[in-house]
């Protein structure tokens, strides 16, 4: 019986030095008014860091950057936790529907999957927590910069049109022409005699357009590929952007006018102009929203930065890294 007893206490005595030792180590590297910022939390916001740090060549060169990188992580985690607690305050919430919400958004415009978009990350040497966590903070910024910062934020007129005469080559437009296409996809595996056959069905397709048979209703039945189901319509495309055989057929044929067979690496594509845009510079009515979106958060970026500069000094902030 005593021997249990002192083998439960031995266990108690061993569970209870490593909890004091696990303290003792996961000291506080920061104090930001009521709350902590842990080693443990500075060593888990730093550990991706580390990792792309450990990719660049030369000891000597990486051993400069660590203590660096490491004070900046500190600072980005106290300003972090400023935002937090300025958040709290002015009952800013943002939930984690918010975040998956704008992580799907994310995936739908790359038109990518969770995992590919991981395998992305993961060659970055980020996680997609890390991800996760910069969307939080990004929302979390940009709420308290509509409540504090977006109603102080004028444009003017003088300095739509400087922005405008200085930054004119940006509104240099690029010749573009919009397209219809019909497409007959390559399978992955395409010997020549399949090759030829998909050849002769585009060739047909093309004589019936010849005849006088609806190219719209051609694409609805033939075309294949991501413009299928918008009618073929490939929307305006700048020179030098397609394939180059479809680029030299787009930009020689002219309004209306219908290519013929057009083989490229993809497939077999037949091509209808339907609209041009020549070269030249946008007047200014037609980018002044542009602009002033661009001087705007440029204005906002700016008195964001002011405006959490003195919130930190008006915070209680000790580092004791």
């Amino acid at each position: 019986m005593k021997s249990k007893i002192f083998f439960i206490a031995g266990i108690f005595l061993i569970f209870f030095s490593t909890a004091l030792y696990a303290a003792f180590e996961d000291r506080i590297v920061a104090v930001v008014n009521n709350d902590v910022i842990t080693l443990s939390d500075l060593n888990a916001s730093f550990q991706p860091v580390m990792n792309r740090i450990r990719r660049i060549p030369g000891e000597e060169q990486r051993g400069k950057i660590v203590q660096q990188a490491r004070m900046a992580v500190l600072n980005q985690l106290i300003d972090d936790l400023l935002l937090k607690q300025e958040a709290a305050k002015q009952k800013i919430v943002i939930t984690d529907e918010d975040v998956d919400k704008a992580l799907q958004d994310l995936l739908k415009d790359k038109d990518i999957s969770l995992e590919k978009f991981r395998e992305t990350l993961d060659k970055e040497g980020a996680t997609l927590d890390e991800y996760r966590n910069e969307i939080r903070r990004t929302r979390v910024s940009g709420r308290l910069i509509e409540k504090n910062i977006k109603f102080k934020v004028a444009v003017g007129e003088k300095e739509i049109g400087e922005y405008y005469a200085k930054q004119r080559d940006e509104y240099e437009g690029k010749e573009a022409t919009r397209i219809q296409q019909i497409l007959l996809v390559k399978p992955k595996v395409c010997d020549n005699s399949t090759r030829e056959a998909l050849r002769a069905r585009a060739e047909t397709i093309l004589k019936k357009v010849k005849d006088g048979e609806s190219f719209d209703l051609l694409v609805g039945t033939h075309s294949q590929g991501p413009a299928a189901d918008s009618g073929g319509d490939l929307g305006f495309v700048e020179k030098g952007m397609m394939f180059p055989e479809v680029d030299e057929a787009a930009f020689r044929l002219k309004m209306g006018e219908v290519s013929d067979v057009i083989e490229s690496p993809v497939g077999f594509h037949i091509i209808k102009i339907i609209g041009k845009r020549g070269a030249g510079i946008k007047p200014i009515e037609e980018v002044r929203e542009e602009i002033i979106e661009k001087i705007g958060n440029e204005k906002m970026k700016k008195k964001f930065e002011e405006w959490l500069k003195e919130l930190r000094e008006k915070s209680l902030i000790e580092i004791r890294l």
